[in-house]
């Protein structure tokens, strides 16, 4: 099945979802139908962010470090993290104007104040990454592999052979410091939107009425 299948039988099935909760739409007001589609517009777009980050960050790169070669496995996040940061930044960016729609600042309360602030330092961090700190680990990232295929390492699957080779290369060494830098803060933004947006999740579950 095609990516274009999948999405059209994804969005299927999110519009027969309507027929099995009908007042999750309603159409009467002026603005009713309005607010209801920012509603289920923020919540998928926080979902998405939200599930996306917590399978990146605590499961699919352990499990891809755990079981491909080093420089392989390197190479394929490089590809990977540019698609999920602009993904999780297209949702956040999405999540912000949807709730910036439901509460306008002037007449939201001090707690949903605080959640537009929550949802804009996730949107913030995930830029960040993004556009700055994602180029800059995989450039930094790239001209390491090079340095340590030179060096005969970067094949071996989970244990690095990196630190004991940067003992005897105050070359690699250095290049270990900085790319530690620069991957430290990407890691450090990562984390502080997933925990933005594990902030939010409390409010929209108190809005729950099950």
């Amino acid at each position: 099945m095609g990516w274009a299948a999948r999405f059209l039988t994804a969005v299927s099935f999110l519009a027969a979802g309507v027929l099995f909760a009908p007042d999750a739409l309603p159409l009467g007001g002026s603005g009713s139908g309005a607010a209801a589609a920012a509603r289920l517009v923020h919540v998928l777009a926080f979902a998405t962010a939200w599930g996306a980050g917590l399978w990146v960050t605590f499961i699919g790169g352990i499990v891809m470090f755990k079981y491909l070669p080093r420089h392989q496995f390197g190479s394929l996040q490089g590809k990977m993290f540019p698609a999920y940061f602009m993904l999780i930044s297209s949702c956040s960016a999405i999540s912000v104007a949807a709730f910036a729609y439901l509460h306008p600042w002037k007449t939201a309360s001090t707690i949903e104040r605080y959640q537009l602030g929550f949802l804009i330092s996730a949107l913030g961090c995930n830029l960040s990454n993004l556009l700055v700190f994602t180029p800059m680990t995989v450039e930094m990232m790239m001209k390491r592999h090079k340095m340590e295929k030179d060096l005969g390492i970067g094949t071996e699957v989970g244990y690095s052979k990196n630190a004991e080779t940067a003992k005897r290369s105050p070359t690699l060494a250095a290049m270990n410091r900085k790319f530690g830098m620069i991957h430290g803060l990407s890691s450090l933004a990562n984390i502080m939107a997933f925990g933005s947006l594990a902030m939010h999740s409390w409010y929209l579950s108190s809005k729950l009425d099950l």
